[in-house]
């Protein structure tokens, strides 16, 4: 597969739209990214993917399908006051093409046009502050343990 971005479609979806060939896509790479390859051991499934929006960033091509990134954007007041963007992941093999930089982008637009000048609030992992940073996002806490991965909440 080709490291460009520019073969990739973006897939908005809310719960209840998602095909169950995405849903199960999107819980087989959370799984292989936040539990086998960071090693952590934690419930992924958490009942907020009901009262979220979904992007799915797809490679296609005259082949085959893949879902190669993700993101979910839990609505305002279900998880904090604000919206919060989260489970972002990239594959592997997609990763250092600025494909991360392209999925939060897109969320962060989605947010603005979903919910006018509303603060975002993320759980970043620590080690992702900088690129974070890059989008406006400021540190407002303190660094905190979360399923062992230490973590650090942003407000954009």
């Amino acid at each position: 597969m080709t490291k460009k971005t520019t073969m990739i479609k973006w897939q908005w979806s809310s719960f209840d739209e998602l095909s169950l060939h995405a849903l199960y896509e999107i819980l087989k790479i959370r799984q292989a990214i936040f539990v086998v390859e960071q090693g952590c051991a934690y419930l992924d499934v958490d009942d907020l993917d009901q009262v979220a929006w979904h992007l799915i960033g797809w490679h296609e091509d005259a082949k085959n399908k893949k879902m190669v990134a993700y993101l979910r954007v839990v609505f305002p007041g279900k998880k904090y006051p604000e919206p919060s963007i989260g489970r972002v992941l990239v594959l592997p093999e997609s990763r250092k093409t600025g494909l991360g930089k392209k999925l939060t982008a897109e969320a962060i637009a989605r947010i603005a046009d979903e919910y006018p000048n509303t603060a975002i609030r993320i759980s970043a992992q620590q080690h992702q502050q900088k690129f974070y940073a890059t989008f406006g996002f400021k540190a407002v806490s303190k660094s905190y343990l979360e399923d062992g991965i230490p973590h650090i909440e942003m407000l954009r």
